[in-house]
């Protein structure tokens, strides 16, 4: 079968731009391994680990603050398996969401392993054989997969990856996490608020590293008070398993050798490039030294048919990046001239409060030498924040000191993965800390915070603060 564009994996990368695609009048075909669409993301990734979130966080609040509401309940309890079941439907509904657009878009989906016979071909190894594909133009977009430590390889029953933490038919006694990343942050926080004794342990001198420094402070603060263990600047250096016991070898910041037990052990330490068996070498596509397809600015590979995006190639493993990328591949290709701005792809992690990110960190100004100013507003000092219960947290914004152009904006607050996306609309438009500072915000609302932080960037003139 012949096509103008083969989508090989169909992640949020892979299944947006099939479909764009397809609106462009292109006859499509999706290939994917697994037997549901939508890759890391909507089976084992985004999707069911915010519905865990959520689930927690209901049980979080009504085993600690209903109380303070005046509301009586007996002591809540966790039913696992209910909790499990219930993200498994939402699961179930979102691939099947991407079944229908499919359907809808007359998108030809092939189910079974996809490699590359050469340039232009495609085989699909399935249970029931083999079929070729043709394509003019092919898309790879396989995604990534956790990063496995040599001295912590996956048993998938103690020591563990994010997949094996979404299915817990238990709630841990104690729960090791190595790596203070989002990933392990999410999960660990979701353990944390139904009982477990959470440890996690960051090879980094802060938490989300490459997130805004006052962002980490102020999440690290939230942590704590969860009550989940926070040990920075720790270097792992052995973890074994005793039956049902994890024990995690390390040396702290003084130097010093420390040991962690725990029920299990989830190692989040970063995600890598996945193009195992994709069969690259056969059609001439260049990888770099740490795995990734090389790809010039608009997408293509080394061989000019051939385009990746996504997890797979350089930038932020973020969905939403992969699925701008994956529409800026179809238009390219239909002749358009497509626009993404890399420095404003939002960067959100779901705990709660949220922490959201978007432009440059202070951190990356100082590095680059520029000349920028910053402002600043407690959550706390707002009143929907006290209304609602959710004073935990900041934001804060810095502007070019000399045009007042705001050059990031970096949040931890209730609904920042939200809210984060005002800022990056007023900087997709070049906005000043004025500008954002002038616009007339609904009260009460969090959104007031980003208003009350741009008018202290402007000329510290917040009026709640």
């Amino acid at each position: 079968m012949k096509y103008d564009v083969i989508v090989i994996g169909s992640g949020p990368g892979g299944y947006v731009s099939a479909i764009r695609n397809a609106q462009l009048g292109k006859k499509t075909a999706l290939i994917e391994k697994y037997n549901t669409l939508g890759g890391t993301c909507l089976n084992v990734g985004c999707i069911p680990s915010k519905a865990l979130l959520d689930s927690s966080e209901h049980f979080h609040q009504a085993k600690k603050d209903f109380a303070g509401h005046g509301i009586n309940i007996n002591e809540p309890t966790v039913d696992m398996e209910v909790m499990i079941g219930r993200k498994n439907s939402v699961v179930e509904t979102t691939t099947g969401g991407i079944d229908f657009l499919m359907k809808k878009n007359k998108i030809d989906v092939y189910h079974g392993m996809g490699s590359f016979v050469d340039a232009t071909h495609v085989k699909v190894t399935k249970e029931d054989g083999e079929e070729t594909l043709e394509g003019t133009n092919i898309i790879i977009a396989t995604g990534s997969k956790p990063v496995e430590l040599p001295f912590a390889k996956f048993d998938k029953e103690r020591i563990i990856s994010s997949t094996e933490a979404l299915n817990l038919k238990e709630v841990p006694k104690r729960f090791l996490v190595i790596g203070g990343g989002v990933i392990g942050l999410e999960l660990g926080s979701v353990y944390a608020r139904l009982g477990s004794e959470v440890t996690v342990i960051e090879y980094a001198p802060a938490l989300i590293p490459t997130m805004d420094a006052t962002m980490s402070k102020e999440l690290q603060k939230v942590m704590k008070k969860l009550g989940m263990k926070i040990n920075t600047s720790t270097k792992v250096s052995d973890v074994s398993r005793n039956g049902d016991e994890v024990v995690v070898k390390a040396t702290n910041k003084k130097g010093e050798e420390v040991e962690f037990t725990g029920d299990y052990c989830l190692v989040s330490v970063g995600r890598k490039p996945y193009t195992a068996g994709l069969g690259l070498e056969n059609a001439g596509v260049a990888v770099n030294d740490r795995g990734q397809v090389e790809v010039n600015n608009q997408l293509q590979t080394s061989v000019p048919n051939i385009y990746a995006i996504g997890d797979v190639v350089r930038g932020a493993m973020l969905a939403h990046k992969a699925e701008e990328e994956g529409v800026v591949v179809a238009e390219h290709l239909a002749g358009q001239k497509p626009h993404m701005d890399y420095n404003l792809i939002p960067g959100i992690v779901y705990t709660w409060p949220e922490v959201a990110s978007v432009g440059k960190t202070e951190e990356q100004l100082k590095e680059e030498g520029a000349a920028y100013k910053v402002g600043s507003f407690p959550m706390r000092a707002l009143g929907r924040s006290r209304a609602s219960g959710d004073t935990d947290g900041i934001v804060k914004i810095l502007a070019d000191k000399n045009t007042d152009e705001v050059l990031g904006v970096h949040m931890v607050a209730a609904r920042a993965a939200d809210m984060i996306m005002e800022a990056a609309t007023a900087m997709e438009f070049r906005a000043s800390a004025e500008d954002m500072a002038r616009i007339c915000h609904g009260h009460p609302t969090f959104t007031e915070a980003i208003k009350e932080a741009a008018l202290d960037a402007t000329d510290k003139r917040s009026i709640h603060s």
